[in-house]
Order: C-alpha cells, then structure tokens, then sequence
C-alpha cells in the first residue's frame, strides 16, 4: 500500500491535506468548539471540582467536532482504500459509536462525575480525537490484505 501510494502523488497530497485538517482541528479547538473540559484536563482537576456546564452547549460542540472528524476520517479511509462499502460501514459504526459515547459521557457525568473523572476523560478522548480512524484503518488494511 505504501509503494501504490508514493507512486500516486495526488492520493498523497490529497492525503496529507486531510490530516492537516485534523491536525488543525486539534490546533484550534479553544476556538472552534465549547468544551470546558479542555482546560480541565490540562490542569490539576484531581483537585479540582468538575466545571459547571452547559449540557445542550458541549453536546453541540462535541457532535460538531465529532462529525468533522468523522467526515475527514472517512475521507481518508476513501482515499487510501477506494472502497465506498468499507465507508459505508465504518459511517454506520462512526454513528454507533458516537450515540453509545455520547450517552456514557452524559450518564458518567451526571451520577459519577466527581468519582469518575479519569473515565470522563477517556470517554470524552473518544469523542473529540479521531482515534477511531487508526483502528478502523488497521482493520481494512487487515482485511484488504487477507483477500
């Protein structure tokens, strides 16, 4: 896959662009979204009280940053496998995972916040990383490579 792709400059350009963007994305996130938890985690929050939130204001900033970052990761899953099923079906797992996500890190907050803030932290990575996009290549990469 890495000789198709260096013999495919416009692949590896359009590559490239699309992890710029995730990068970017990570680079302005005090900008672009409402998370009070970004600077929460930064500091010392074992000592800290949670932040006081607007439910209905993080649960828009995270879907938004989650569906930028699942639509670049698709993006790249499309341009490195050329596969519109493998797209359709990580779409379709994207979309599970965020509701099973989104309800945990809402549910933890509310009833086991201040005991359970290293599983707030995780959950939360879930959302706003695109952690999903290296496992989800690893499994297609596996599988186009088993056939």
């Amino acid at each position: 896959m890495l000789r198709k792709l260096s013999n495919n400059k416009g692949k590896t350009v359009v590559l490239m662009m699309l992890l710029l963007l995730l990068v970017l994305i990570r680079a302005y996130e005090d900008d672009l979204f409402y998370d009070p938890f970004l600077n929460y985690f930064k500091s010392d929050y074992y000592n800290l009280l949670l932040p006081e939130i607007d439910n209905f204001q993080l649960f828009l900033g995270l879907f938004f940053r989650y569906f930028i970052n699942t639509s670049l990761s698709l993006a790249v899953i499309y341009v490195l496998f050329k596969d519109f099923v493998a797209v359709k079906f990580a779409s379709l797992l994207y979309l599970l995972f965020f509701i099973i996500l989104v309800i945990a890190f809402f549910f933890v907050f509310s009833f086991f916040g201040e005991a359970n803030k290293m599983t707030l932290f995780y959950i939360r990575r879930f959302l706003i990383q695109p952690l999903f996009l290296l496992l989800f290549l690893a499994a297609f990469y596996h599988q186009k490579q088993a056939k």
